[in-house]
């Protein structure tokens, strides 16, 4: 895989994968309703997609080193990577009980992101260091934590 491509794959993986899980805990703890985490799941599949595609692509036209085609390949590419794996969070909602697809969307994002920083790392060829892992990790759990306890107090406050 090209840098632009791997740029762009990487990108939206980890930018699908946290918001979506973050958006999805969120939602479930303020409203406890799978029409509102279906939605919102199909609604930051398309908007955040587009948007982190186009961020993707103007931080890849300001470094004034790309080609056209390295920046459209990382434009793409990002956009493709985040809808793709943002919609992979509705196959638990679809097939089990709201409480127990989130569970189950939260325990597939961090595998995601625990798989795509261990590849990361083994493919710098030095000696494997887990840190990196560790923190993508660390900054996921937070996102989720944040949101479970935003989206509580959310529903405590409007009810």
């Amino acid at each position: 895989m090209n840098h632009s491509r791997k740029t762009g794959f990487h990108f939206g993986l980890t930018s699908g994968v946290i918001t979506t899980m973050g958006l999805m805990v969120g939602l479930d703890s303020s409203t406890h309703s799978s029409a509102v985490v279906i939605s919102g799941i199909l609604i930051i599949a398309i908007t955040d997609a587009l948007s982190d595609a186009m961020g993707i692509h103007m931080s890849e036209e300001s470094e004034g080193k790309h080609s056209e085609k390295e920046i459209w390949e990382a434009t793409v590419t990002t956009f493709f990577s985040k809808f793709v794996f943002a919609l992979t969070f509705l196959v638990p909602i679809l097939l089990f009980q709201l409480s127990a697809a989130v569970i189950i969307g939260v325990v597939w994002g961090l595998l995601v992101i625990t798989v795509s920083s261990l590849r990361m790392v083994s493919h710098k060829g030095q000696k494997t260091n887990y840190r990196p892992v560790f923190e993508h990790l660390l900054i996921a759990i937070v996102v989720v934590v944040l949101t479970y306890f935003i989206g509580s107090w959310i529903r405590g406050f409007v009810h």
